[in-house]
């Protein structure tokens, strides 16, 4: 399903927090995703149309209480857009290939990028590595 999919598949797809995120621009609540404490090793594909965006092996434990990446599972897997709601500048991260929203990339992040790109559970499933 593309971004210009219909609502009421995205909504029988969902779950409602899972659709409020991914598709409203929600936040989940920090320390409550089903993946901000996981230590298994795997990609993250996005919970929309499963596209692999990013490898368990970049990620790291920023405190935030969301799962936090250095970077991307490559540089097309998603998509950056400015984001100045709240009376905040951020940059939000979407999903190249459906749109979803997943969150947001921060300049604070751990080397070799420098870059914390702290995503919403509710916007990935982990594909376990065997």
């Amino acid at each position: 399903m593309e971004n210009t999919g219909n609502d009421s598949e995205w909504r029988e797809k969902l779950t409602p927090e899972q659709y409020h995120v991914c598709r409203e621009k929600g936040t989940e609540r920090a320390f409550s995703g089903e993946y901000f404490d996981c230590k298994e090793d795997g990609i993250y594909h996005c919970r929309c149309c499963d596209a692999p965006l990013f490898d368990a092996r970049t990620k790291f434990d920023s405190g935030t209480g969301w799962p936090s990446y250095y970077q991307p599972l490559g540089a097309d897997a998603i998509t950056e857009h400015e984001d100045m709601s709240y009376g905040m500048r951020r940059v939000e991260v979407t999903c190249s290939a459906c749109g979803s929203h997943l969150g947001h990339v921060f300049p604070d992040g751990p080397r070799p990028t420098g870059l914390r790109y702290c995503i919403n559970s509710a916007s990935l499933k982990l594909e376990k590595r065997d």
